[in-house]
């Protein structure tokens, strides 16, 4: 459970992170800690990133799996290829459904 004033810093050093502005190393590790614990926190900070990696506003769909916290946090995480290569080195009864 975070103190009140905990979050407000977290959630101050993420919003700067999200629009681009300098972030200290000290910042970084503070939230990290707190991430590695809370998922809320975790949750927050993949959002952060990905607002800090859009080359223009969320609208539609994008805005909508952002709030969400779904669909990948970089653009190297999504998958670019055929379905069946993807499944390819799963179970058996997995490939077979």
């Amino acid at each position: 459970m975070l103190t009140t004033s905990t979050r407000l810093r977290i959630q101050d050093i993420l919003r700067r992170m999200a629009k681009g502005q300098s972030v200290s190393l000290q910042e970084r590790i503070y939230v990290n800690k707190f991430a590695q614990r809370d998922r809320t926190v975790q949750s927050w900070v993949r959002q952060a990133r990905r607002r800090q990696l859009q080359t223009g506003p969320a609208e539609g769909l994008d805005s909508f799996l952002n709030d969400l916290d779904l669909g990948a946090q970089d653009e190297g995480e999504r998958y670019r290829g055929d379905l069946g290569d993807w499944f390819s080195n799963a179970s058996p009864w997995l490939r077979r459904d």
